[in-house]
């Protein structure tokens, strides 16, 4: 019977640069590693049936990642199965919770409208809070991408500081499918190097 499994998982510091397919790959070898039996795809190229809920640039970790994948010959204990993935993580994939999902629930990627980060600066920024200020207040943030200008303003939910040092940004970007916030621009619009950071998706968003 086929089934589609949907695992909640952390991408720690051993994967923070890893890419996006890499990260695909990681999870066709922990699942094969597992022993369970992937569907594959129709057609000329068939590959694996795996949804990552968003992609993750380089250099970004997470608590809030989010994969679906069905499978054929899986355990119907779902607890069984939990363990023979967590048996089989590699460092830097930690799972937290493994869960049935109806097979006609739309595409993971379809259904994501906003994500959260968490941004500690790794140096003193003392006037952050009036830069994140000056930046909510403004009507448009153009910003370049691929030879392309956009206007990153509409894409930014929700951005606040914590003060007590180290400082700490709460970010909640606008994620669906062509109209992304990457919180590493959203530093750059603050003056921040975002190399002089350590950012975490904290949350994905789906629409109902």
């Amino acid at each position: 019977m086929t089934m589609r499994i949907r695992v909640l998982f952390d991408k720690t510091e051993p994967m923070r640069f890893t890419s996006h397919l890499d990260l695909y790959r990681a999870w066709e070898r922990l699942l094969r590693r597992a022993g369970v039996k992937l569907v594959f795809s129709q057609g000329y190229n068939p590959r694996p049936k795996l949804q990552l809920a968003a992609p993750l640039a380089l250099g970004i970790t997470s608590q809030a990642e989010i994969i679906d994948f069905w499978i054929s010959n899986g355990p119907q204990d779902l607890d069984q199965l939990a363990s023979m993935l967590v048996a089989a993580q590699p460092p830097g994939i930690e799972i937290q919770s493994v869960s049935l999902v109806d097979p006609a629930d739309p595409p993971l990627q379809k259904r994501v409208v906003a994500a959260g980060y968490q941004v500690t600066l790794l140096d003193e920024q003392p006037q952050i809070a009036q830069e994140i200020a000056i930046l909510l207040d403004s009507e448009q943030i153009i910003r370049e991408r691929r030879g392309k200008t956009y206007d990153l303003r509409p894409l930014i939910k929700e951005l606040s500081v914590e003060l007590d040092p180290p400082h700490r940004l709460q970010m909640l970007l606008q994620a669906s499918e062509g109209s992304t916030g990457r919180p590493e621009e959203v530093l750059l619009s603050l003056g921040v190097a975002p190399e002089k950071s350590r950012i975490q998706r904290t949350q994905i968003i789906f629409n109902p």
